[in-house]
């Protein structure tokens, strides 16, 4: 069992890793050995509340597929090994992202002084742009 968050564990069963051939360097090995990781985690076997699922999916983008399983390639390092670890920790950081609810925003009104100044700024500008015109007497 791999924890994530207080309330996310993800069973190491459900998640499926596969190697393929990587594109990149490697010398000769990127001909001969497949080492990039590919990583498929069936989200609907997490227990997700329902908004953190929304926002997995909006972070996961083209990386969800419609059956909600998703597919996390990892090709940065040259061992099987190094990228298996590299495809779980960008798993975790992602469930990580998802589970954070974001802050609510208050709006709020700007002060009278606030007004003011912004007000003062541009009646100070529209005099300097004023004074540059040249002014005719007939």
């Amino acid at each position: 069992m791999i924890r994530v968050t207080r309330d996310i564990v993800i069973d190491e069963s459900d998640i499926d890793i596969s190697f393929v051939r990587a594109s990149g360097p490697g010398g000769q090995n990127v001909n001969k050995l497949s080492t990039a990781a590919q990583l498929r985690l069936d989200v609907g076997c997490l227990q997700l509340a329902a908004d953190t699922l929304t926002r997995l999916q909006t972070l996961a983008g083209q990386r969800m597929t419609k059956d909600g399983v998703l597919v996390l390639h990892a090709q940065r390092f040259r061992t099987q090994e190094r990228n298996r670890a590299d495809a779980i920790e960008r798993l975790l950081i992602l469930l990580r992202e998802a589970a954070v609810r974001p802050k609510t925003r208050r709006p709020t009104r700007p002060t009278l002084g606030s007004k003011k100044r912004r007000l003062d700024g541009k009646k100070r500008r529209s005099d300097i742009k004023a004074g540059r015109s040249a002014r005719f007497d007939d």
